[in-house]
């Protein structure tokens, strides 16, 4: 059985990814604009991302980042400051790393990154990220993850909320070195995390998204695996969770780590609930040309999930209690 991939997805990846492949041909030639980093509510401009984010300080403002490719970073410690390109897609920030951690390094009230490409991103300890989330409020839209580390990682805020919209995450995750595996999502013990009308593919590495958050919300989007290497699960809630994941297609490829579940709930111990957990109207194949057995939903909670109206290729099992 053959699932195709449904248009608002392909409208998603077209909208974050196009600009994106068009920028990084750009991406080696020098930025004309000096001072490229303009806070909106001052029509201040700056030549450092750092510079811009300081000049707002603990208020409410917005960063519109003219096109080209930064090798620049930023620490936001205050304040709610939204990143914005200029041109959704065409503002790169390219192997620029704060504090050994990532591109941006967010612990103030709250961020909103909007049409960033976030590229190249790479530290010692195997978890260069485009985000590092340590507190607050996040919202990411239209925006470009690829050949990072990880994607966005982000630290413990319980009182916190994610939304990830129209965004693609690509060549990101790894498990090597020795080091523990990065993922293309990796998001801590968060108030909730949301992903809507987002595409994840060609994960080299890990899963492709791990909450430990206790509300997750995965609908409308697209885990395409075919050209994945070395990568686990699609879907990991290593502590369970609530909430609902719905209308996605799934595409399992060859090269697996660990091909034996494309959803895992509580494989790492039941901390939180997953009684309230509906897994439902998902598409689930084999990429072309894999052959193998293995399970659609595995579970580790002994909860009482619901798991309905799944189109699943003969390949997948439904559900399998551990």
């Amino acid at each position: 059985m053959k699932f195709s991939v449904p248009s608002f997805i392909i409208l998603a990846f077209a909208i974050t990814a196009a600009p994106g492949a068009m920028a990084q041909n750009r991406a080696q030639k020098p930025v004309k604009n000096s001072a490229p980093f303009t806070v909106a509510e001052k029509g201040q401009a700056f030549q450092k991302l750092s510079d811009a984010v300081k000049a707002i300080g603990a208020r409410r403002g917005t960063i519109v980042i003219a096109p080209g490719s930064y090798r620049q970073c930023a620490v936001q410690t205050e304040g709610q400051i939204t990143y914005r390109s200029a041109v959704p897609g065409q503002a790169i920030l390219d192997g620029g790393i704060c504090e050994g951690k990532a591109a941006l390094v967010l612990r103030g009230q709250s961020a909103v990154v909007d049409g960033i490409v976030f590229q190249n991103l790479r530290v010692p300890d195997g978890n260069g990220a485009g985000i590092r989330l340590e507190r607050g409020d996040l919202t990411i839209t239209n925006s470009l993850f690829r050949n990072n580390e990880q994607g966005l990682l982000t630290a413990n805020d319980p009182k916190g909320n994610i939304t990830i919209e129209r965004s693609t995450f690509q060549r990101l995750g790894r498990c090597d070195r020795g080091l523990s595996c990065a993922h293309s999502i990796y998001v801590g013990d968060y108030g909730s995390l949301k992903v809507t009308q987002s595409r994840f593919e060609m994960g080299s590495g890990g899963h492709y998204i791990k909450s430990r958050a206790p509300r997750i919300t995965v609908t409308n989007s697209s885990f395409d695996d075919t050209h994945g290497r070395a990568t686990n699960y699609m879907i990991d809630l290593p502590a369970g969770a609530s909430g609902v994941i719905s209308a996605n297609v799934f595409v399992q490829g060859q090269n697996k780590e660990n091909y034996s579940a494309f959803i895992a709930v509580a494989a790492e111990g039941k901390r939180h609930s997953s009684a309230d957990l509906n897994i439902h109207s998902n598409n689930a194949s084999l990429a072309k040309g894999v052959q193998r057995k293995t399970i659609f939903v595995a579970d580790w909670s002994g909860d009482q999930m619901r798991i309905a109206n799944n189109s699943l290729s003969p390949e997948l099992k439904r559900y399998e209690r551990r």
